[in-house]
């Protein structure tokens, strides 16, 4: 190598310069995207933070507005049974003959009364229901009991119901299971449900009962009916509160459309979960799946 291929001490202190030029700059560059990610991350945080806050102001507006509402139902429930107390007993007298004879017409309009304060009456009975579940004031007493015993009350509440329509009331033999562990009186209440469901949109035909013991210790109710059925695209909204379903049927009964919202809550409760199967112009089932044995503690 010659002495004209060696640079020289100048030339190498001038490149040296040049090297810590750029590097400063590039450390410079370098701090000045992290300043501003800095800055933007700290934006964000803050539109975190304001976020979080508004959602735990609507949350506890929301929470308000629940124990308001509860509030409102057990009021408002508790209010109406009084006077509907007062117009049963008063059916009940006329019907008896204790206050004199009623002439047919009479007895007809006497009987549409206690038709339609029976009727009020259960929809006082499922606010109620809907105020104590959502108010979380619901206890499941759990008890063993015979399925022979359950579906035997069923047939006894219905039978004087069914003795004027053309509708049979089948209660099939259970299958794999002959007693339960779990609130009798919650259960009851979902299968008087599904019943009284298949009865107002069942013309003629039957309603089967059935209950059958799964392999996991889950038991399932069913109520089939062979009524006008449920269209798909109603199916999804009928365990809604408040939801009835838009047909000719329903529209000559009034209702609060709680009774299948509760029965859901309840089967809930229970450990278990409810369900529904439905063809239009064939007829619907409506099941109920609970553990055999209530899952205490």
């Amino acid at each position: 190598m010659t002495s004209h291929d060696t640079p020289s001490v100048e030339e190498a202190g001038q490149s040296a310069e040049v090297l810590c030029a750029e590097l400063r700059r590039s450390i410079s560059a370098h701090e000045a995207t992290i300043e501003a990610l800095g800055a933007e991350l700290a934006e964000t945080n803050r539109g975190v933070v304001a976020l979080y806050a508004e959602l735990d102001d609507r949350a506890e507006q929301l929470r308000l507005a629940t124990e308001l509402k509860s509030r409102f139902l057990s009021y408002m429930s508790h209010e109406f049974r009084t006077p509907l107390g007062s117009i049963l007993s008063i059916t009940r007298i006329l019907l008896d003959r204790l206050d004199g004879q009623l002439t047919p017409e009479q007895e007809k309009q006497v009987v549409f009364v206690r038709a339609a304060a029976n009727e009020l009456s259960d929809m006082v009975d499922d606010l109620l229901d809907l105020a104590k579940i959502e108010a979380g004031r619901i206890v499941v007493s759990p008890e063993w009991f015979e399925m022979v015993d359950l579906f035997s009350a069923l047939r006894g509440m219905f039978g004087p119901i069914l003795s004027s329509a053309n509708i049979n009331l089948v209660f099939e033999d259970p299958v794999g299971v002959t007693r339960v562990y779990t609130d009798h009186g919650k259960l009851a209440q979902i299968l008087r449900n599904f019943i009284s469901n298949a009865l107002k949109f069942t013309q003629k035909g039957e309603i089967r009962m059935s209950a059958v013991g799964e392999a996991d210790g889950m038991v399932t109710f069913a109520v089939t009916d062979t009524g006008i059925g449920i269209a798909a695209e109603h199916l999804g909204a009928l365990f809604q509160d408040f939801v009835q379903i838009d047909s000719p049927i329903q529209k000559r009964w009034r209702g609060t459309g709680l009774g299948l919202s509760l029965s859901k809550r309840l089967a809930g409760l229970l450990g278990g979960s409810v369900g529904v199967r439905s063809e239009v112009g064939v007829g619907s089932t409506f099941h109920v799946t609970i553990p055999s044995r209530y899952p205490e503690g």
